[in-house]
């Protein structure tokens, strides 16, 4: 599959991205984790993003296209990938649809994954991630917790609320989602591509996601 996820911050798409590659062999690129990790290994692409990421700002579109075009050639995405947070903006979907074309690659669906605000904030501020830059298990301190001391259950590392996960972090994502990310829909439901899922259970999701592309076969 080649699909495209949207939704705002907390909206699952993390989680929906990993039980699809599970499906079938695809591939989740996310440009947050790609991203983070840059900052965490200090390199020159990390260096910029870090004060647009701290504040919850969108990375220049220059610096991701970047990042995208060498993904996507990589010889992992020949199976399928999904596009986890990528498009964030009209123009970067503008210039995906423009790459996409040039490497000959054809997109099957975009998903645009429906939640309440009340969730978001209640799914974010109670979410913690393992320091490990090679691990970055995902907890939930109410519905997947770490060890009673903090640690990560795979790795054994310390776990840690994001910066960008406080609840004044979270607010402001929305408010840049809603601004800048949000007329994503218009824009796929205008090319024909785009399918509307509540997000409120991952597996029933994951179901009708799957349905929907065998459709399009």
């Amino acid at each position: 599959m080649r699909i495209i996820l949207l939704g705002a911050p907390g909206a699952g798409k993390g989680t929906i991205a990993k039980f699809l590659c599970d499906f079938d062999g695809s591939i989740q690129i996310s440009t947050g984790d790609i991203l983070r990790a840059a900052v965490k290994a200090g390199t020159e692409l990390g260096k910029k993003a870090k004060g647009y990421m701290d504040r919850g700002d969108l990375v220049p579109d220059s610096l991701i296209m970047n990042i995208m075009e060498a993904r996507l050639q990589e010889p992992d995405c020949e199976k399928g990938f999904i596009l986890d947070g990528f498009p964030r903006t009209i123009k970067q979907a503008e210039e995906l649809k423009d790459l996409l074309k040039k490497l000959d690659i054809k997109l099957d669906l975009v998903v645009n994954l429906e939640v309440s605000r009340d969730v978001i904030l209640d799914r974010l501020t109670t979410r913690r991630t393992c320091s490990n830059s090679e691990c970055q298990e995902i907890y939930n301190i109410k519905s997947k917790p770490p060890t009673a001391d903090g640690k990560c259950k795979k790795c054994g590392s310390p776990v840690i609320q994001r910066d960008d996960e406080t609840e004044e972090a979270i607010v402001y994502r929305l408010k840049t989602y809603n601004e800048k990310t949000a007329p994503l829909i218009g824009f796929y439901e205008t090319e024909g591509m785009l399918e509307n899922f509540a997000s409120t259970n991952s597996q029933e999701t994951v179901e009708g996601i799957k349905k929907s592309l065998k459709s399009k076969v």
